[in-house]
């Protein structure tokens, strides 16, 4: 039986057994494709087939069109229980059904429910994940260290434009938030103190409270968690976008050091800019405890002050400044070493953004512990 359109390059053959022979011929291309889905698919509406077989022999030029087409009558032969066959493909038509993948088309998905591990099988899994990622950071360290030990024997060697870009990034870029986020903390601590304070006629040690517990705490400690949202997670995605990209590769195979190229830079510009940030931070933390004292306590500006004064040493203002060093430290070591560790794709790097953050955040409030037990046995 021929088809009802004989522009269209095929023949149509039913047989006794209920079977569908089509016979293809000249070119299966986005030139007739179109019509030929919608020639048969009009036909085969009238006349379900039970086993269809697709004689190829006589086709010249096959394209993804065309194979479209292929695939519709496949789908058609399924959907009627029959079995599908295809006949004497040439050896062009042969590459081109295996370069799209044809027969994976219709492989059936297995469905199964993964067998659950052991708890111990996971445990073990984890503790060696851990073991890596220790050994890992370990190795990254030393790498640091000897770039720096590079660095200070070559000062010429540092990227001075880029640290310089990293500073203004880390320090300027996030004062004002650093700064409306300490007056709010002040302002908070002066006026939940004062609602104790108030009721023994020591509406004047507010000012002591939030000056010594911004200064030696609270300071530090908020400034650095900022600085880990901000910079922290930009150093990991940064470095992780550059790691999948493989211009890390290209920076290893062009002679230069990865990581005194990217990591010795953000180092430098963090140490020297969180304990500038801890400064301003300790100041709007003051003068949000003046606006409650001033406004909300009866006391004026210059007794609010002198208080602070008189209660701070430049052991307290110095001995943040030192804890925020520490604290810019390890949240370049963290964001850079969570940057180097993507591996695949952009999900990685999302992931390397996350744990960059919560693990700096970690490091911060136990680093903080630390130096408050420095400070109870050694002050």
């Amino acid at each position: 039986m021929n088809n009802a359109d004989p522009s269209l390059p095929y023949d149509i053959t039913e047989n006794a057994q209920g079977g569908t022979t089509i016979s293809f011929h000249g070119r299966m291309d986005s030139s007739n494709a179109g019509r030929l889905m919608e020639d048969l698919s009009r036909y085969f509406s009238q006349n379900p087939p039970g086993n269809l077989t697709v004689d190829m022999e006589n086709v010249i030029y096959l394209d993804d069109f065309g194979t479209l087409v292929l695939v519709e009558l496949r789908k058609i032969a399924v959907k009627g229980n029959g079995d599908f066959n295809l006949l004497h493909p040439s050896e062009k038509v042969r590459e081109m059904l295996l370069f799209l993948r044809f027969d994976s088309l219709f492989k059936k998905v297995s469905f199964e429910k993964k067998r659950r591990q052991g708890i111990f099988v996971r445990l073990g899994e984890k503790t060696y994940d851990i073991i890596l990622d220790i050994k890992y950071a370990i190795s990254f360290i030393g790498a640091i260290t000897l770039s720096l030990g590079h660095h200070l024997k070559h000062p010429k060697a540092l990227r001075t434009g880029d640290t310089l870009d990293y500073m203004q990034k880390t320090g300027v870029d996030g004062l004002p938030i650093v700064a409306l986020i300490s007056f709010l903390m002040g302002l908070i601590m002066a006026f939940m103190s004062s609602v104790q304070l108030e009721q023994f006629g020591a509406n004047i040690y507010v000012a002591s409270l939030v000056g010594l517990s911004m200064t030696r705490e609270l300071g530090p400690i908020m400034t650095a968690i900022i600085v880990a949202g901000r910079s922290g997670s930009a150093f990991a995605a940064e470095i992780g976008t550059m790691k999948i990209s493989e211009e890390v590769d290209a920076l290893f195979t062009m002679g230069f050091d990865p990581i005194g190229f990217l990591v010795i830079p953000k180092l430098i510009a963090a140490v020297l800019m969180v304990p500038i940030l801890t400064l301003f931070s300790d100041i709007f933390a003051i003068a949000g405890g003046l606006v409650v004292g001033v406004f909300m306590l009866d006391l004026t500006a210059g007794a609010y002050v002198a208080q602070t004064i008189n209660t701070l040493t430049l052991f307290d203002v110095f001995w943040g400044v030192l804890k925020s060093g520490v604290f810019g430290l390890l949240i370049t070591w963290v964001g850079c070493l969570r940057g180097f560790q993507v591996s695949g794709g952009a999900a990685s790097v999302g992931q390397a953004t996350t744990s960059a953050v919560v693990s700096s955040i970690f490091l911060i409030i136990l680093f903080d512990s630390i130096f408050s037990v420095i400070l109870r046995y050694t002050g």
